[in-house]
């Protein structure tokens, strides 16, 4: 099912009317009828009953997203959110890492006696604890310095701010997040890539496969790094998706003057 972008954007947050100043685009954009004078948004293309949200010159209209640009719009917001989730979990991570260093030894002890308890019920089970992967791993962090697990929650920290400044500026669609994203985004694939080599797992996979595909949707839909024409294609692509500019394309007189 194709989606109306246009119109789903318009049902929730309204229409936007304009009126140009060049009586020719005026023409096409007003009517009148029984209930008063109709405006056509410039967002959707419908006509809107009531006194238009602005006027002046075509070219000082505004710039409402449609089309093509209020569907990548979407998904730089979709994006925006996977990176707020991702920095708040993150800072959660850091805050657990710092608050296990300094009750490290208090944890420890806590951890011995559990796993005291628990390693009868596994032996039932066949699974020997002291041999578990997982239990080996966390043993190794309690013989981690006291620096170096506040090192590792700066370094978690830091990471979570960028996550989190990408997603601000992404849901807001700005070009330096964008920017931003991409360059971040590519630095770890390597070790996304590296971490994969250890341990496959779905989750991994997933998100690699996530990262890439989001690194090459905003680096050819927006441009960046001077691609398919760069910043000046792509704002010229922008202001071509306004209707004003659909009217104007039509070869309608939009230089003569509005008459009284």
């Amino acid at each position: 099912m194709k989606i109306d972008w246009d119109r789903r954007t318009c049902a929730r947050r309204g229409h936007v009317t304009y009126a140009p100043d060049e009586r020719g685009l005026r023409v096409r954009l007003r009517a009148e009828t029984a209930l008063g004078e109709v405006w056509r948004c410039l967002r959707c293309g419908d006509f809107v009953l009531g006194e238009p949200h602005g006027s002046g010159p075509a070219a000082d209209a505004p710039l409402v997203p449609r089309g093509k640009v209020l569907r990548d719009l979407f998904v730089l917001r979709f994006l925006a959110v996977e990176r707020a989730v991702r920095g708040v979990f993150i800072v959660l991570v850091a805050a657990a890492v710092w608050k296990f260093s300094n009750s490290r030894d208090a944890v420890h002890r806590l951890f011995d006696e559990y796993l005291d308890v628990l390693r009868p019920v596994f032996r039932h089970f066949h699974y020997d604890l002291d041999h578990s992967p997982v239990v080996g791993t966390l043993q190794k962090t309690f013989g981690y310095r006291h620096s170096t697990l506040m090192l590792v929650a700066g370094l978690l920290l830091a990471y979570a701010l960028i996550e989190l400044v990408e997603a601000g500026g992404l849901w807001y669609a700005r070009r330096w997040a964008e920017y931003l994203t991409v360059v971040a985004t590519a630095a770890f694939l390597p070790l996304e890539i590296y971490e994969l080599t250890e341990h496959v797992s779905w989750l991994k996979i997933g998100t690699l496969v996530l990262n890439v595909l989001a690194v090459l949707y905003i680096l050819l839909t927006k441009r960046l790094f001077g691609l398919r024409g760069g910043h000046r294609a792509f704002e010229a692509e922008r202001r071509s998706a306004s209707l004003l500019e659909v009217e104007e394309s039509a070869g309608l007189p939009v230089g003569e003057p509005l008459l009284p």
